[in-house]
């Protein structure tokens, strides 16, 4: 074996930070595009990003980016201020989980 040889682990890591990277470049410019402060989104980045995966493994697969979608929504309609806009992201993210906690796949009917 070579000394140079990486654990899977060290490879993971790394292989995520370069997809951290790429996302926050995306991201920037995106940002940038719509006018949009970039703080509201790194105030709320990893919360969203966990609700999107709380609800593509719960309630529903497809239904995650179209629900990060909605709480961006009522959070920016908040106010124009960006400090106030990042809590009510936050806020609307917090009473989403809630939701999701408390998501009952039985009380949907079948069609």
């Amino acid at each position: 074996m070579s000394g140079a040889s990486t654990s899977g682990a060290q490879r993971d890591r790394g292989d995520e930070t370069q997809k951290m990277a790429v996302m926050n470049a995306w991201l920037d410019q995106v940002c940038a595009e719509l006018d949009v402060d970039r703080a509201v989104l790194d105030a709320n980045t990893m919360p969203l990003l966990q609700l999107i995966n709380h609800v593509a493994h719960g309630p529903s697969r497809p239904g995650a980016p179209v629900t990060a979608f909605l709480v961006g929504l009522a959070g920016a309609g908040a106010s124009t201020d960006p400090a106030e806009q990042a809590r009510a992201v936050g806020e609307r993210i917090a009473a989403v989980e809630r939701l999701v906690a408390a998501w009952d796949p039985s009380s949907v009917a079948a069609e």
